[in-house]
């Protein structure tokens, strides 16, 4: 049944004339547009002061973080980096390769910090409401995966396999990029939006170590029957894999800044207090 709806499925949503509209340029928007709104609705339930040009401002730097940290992690971690030292406009070309979700996090953390300069908001905090909202775009970008047929699972006899065809081969998969969008989408936002309706909020920190422990404790689960990526293969013992390699610092210094949360508890603050004139 699952395989059936993948054949039905096109990875273009639509075109008009020139343009053409794909599903994965969609779910971005739709993330970004989500998070936009649970970062709104969780900084008022903790009445952490976040207004419309702060909210903005910490969008539009995300945005360039997660992009521009995706697109930079894909050419480290991913490819032979002697071909984009050859030619550097490479880097730029988004449909060569893809972008990687490990890099597209670094580049969201930095540009937290950008982001907590310019609205004087603490840094933690705002890593706190990020990580909350993010699982809603890792969700969408899985199904866009899966609708784009790739990064698909390994082979699989499960009568839910879906045969994506080209470079796939013609045999049955595990749809993974759906069982990580269920994990490190669906099941990842809840247990933070959960924690979230605490109040008062729990301490600065918090979200984000819980994010960066359970999202590379799900990825690093994952990676068992998704299929390793092929210019790369297993990289020790015949099952490791560099989105294993990769999660195990996530999971480590998740549990580092999450210990720090709960000993210094310090409490979520937002835009400071307007200076009354004298």
């Amino acid at each position: 049944m699952l395989n059936d709806i993948y054949q039905n499925l096109d990875p273009v949503l639509f075109s008009l004339g020139p343009v053409t509209v794909r599903w994965y340029g969609v779910a971005y928007v739709l993330g970004f547009v989500c998070a936009a709104l649970v970062i709104w609705r969780v900084a008022r339930r903790w009445r952490v002061r976040v207004d419309a040009d702060a909210l903005l401002t910490i969008m539009f730097c995300v945005i360039i973080g997660v992009i521009v940290g995706g697109r930079l992690g894909y050419v480290l971690f991913y490819t032979d980096l002697s071909l984009y030292l050859a030619n550097p406009l490479e880097v730029f070309a988004f449909n060569h390769g893809g972008m990687s979700f490990h890099g597209g996090l670094i580049g969201a953390l930095l540009s937290g910090i950008v982001a907590a300069k310019l609205t004087r908001i603490p840094y933690l905090t705002l890593a706190d409401l990020g990580c909350i909202a993010a699982p809603i775009g890792l969700f969408f970008g899985r199904c866009a995966n899966f609708v784009n047929g790739e990064l698909w699972g390994a082979p699989t006899d499960a009568p839910w396999g879906v045969v994506f065809g080209g470079a796939a081969g013609m045999m049955p998969r595990h749809p993974s990029q759906l069982y990580e969008a269920l994990l490190e989408g669906v099941a990842l936002f809840l247990v933070l939006y959960l924690l979230s309706r605490k109040r008062p909020p729990r301490p600065r920190g918090t979200f984000l170590g819980v994010f960066l422990i359970l999202y590379g404790t799900f990825r690093f689960l994952m990676e068992f029957v998704r299929e390793p990526d092929a210019q790369l293969g297993y990289l020790w013992g015949g099952w490791l894999t560099m989105g294993q390699l990769l999660s195990v610092p996530l999971i480590l210094v998740g549990a580092g800044v999450l210990v720090y949360a709960l000993v210094v508890k310090n409490p979520q603050k937002g835009l400071p207090e307007m200076q009354q004139s004298e």
